[in-house]
């Protein structure tokens, strides 16, 4: 089984990943942030950067995509193939930052890499607002993060709401604003009622 969570930056991806995987016994699956060589670059410089940065994240998914389609196990994934493409890429070609040509060379590839591929059995999409977002990366102080404008913020929540909107496949949404799940035992708790009533049926 494949799950999924999505969300913008800083909505709480990689923590809500790592506390299900230690209450559900499932194997967690992070995005490969840290180690992309474009990060850095890219936030200094959108525009010079987003196809190289966009281009090594589609890689890193289609490879993690590949290994869970071949996994025996319940395997849960911090942000997902499709958020790269209808979220992060489409954002930044409407902004201005990837070109025509760059756009069209990486929807190429990504559909090709779809048809070898399915889509998780259930996304779990955290939903949050600008300024919980603003304050939640401003938390964490990552010095790359430092450049991340509140209208491109805005942008990629704007395609969030639309890409869950229309997505075809079993969506949980959590609205995370007012939610502290990993300091308050209630707030996860009420999260992991959401998912056995999903998965399971209960309650």
């Amino acid at each position: 089984m494949h799950i999924g969570i999505a969300g913008n930056i800083g909505c709480g991806k990689t923590t809500l990943t790592r506390m299900l995987a230690e209450h559900y016994g499932w194997t967690p699956k992070f995005e490969a942030v840290t180690y992309n060589p474009y990060l850095e670059d890219y936030y200094q410089d959108i525009q010079r950067w987003s196809f190289n940065l966009e281009t090594y994240f589609l890689t890193q998914r289609f490879k993690d995509v590949l290994e869970i389609a071949s996994s025996d196990e319940v395997i849960i994934q911090d942000r997902t193939i499709f958020e790269g493409v209808y979220i992060f890429v489409t954002n930044n070609k409407a902004m201005g930052n990837l070109s025509e040509r760059d756009f069209n060379t990486y929807m190429d590839l990504f559909r090709l890499m779809m048809s070898l591929v399915k889509a998780p059995d259930l996304l779990i999409y955290l939903k949050s607002s600008i300024p919980h977002l603003v304050s939640q990366i401003a938390k964490r102080g990552r010095e790359y993060e430092k450049g991340i404008s509140i209208e491109y913020l805005t942008g990629l929540n704007e395609r969030y709401e639309q890409w869950i909107a229309e997505y075809p496949g079993k969506v949980l949404t959590i609205e995370s604003d007012d939610l502290d799940f990993q300091n308050r035992p209630e707030d996860f708790s009420l999260i992991t009622d959401k998912i056995d009533a999903q998965l399971y049926g209960l309650f």
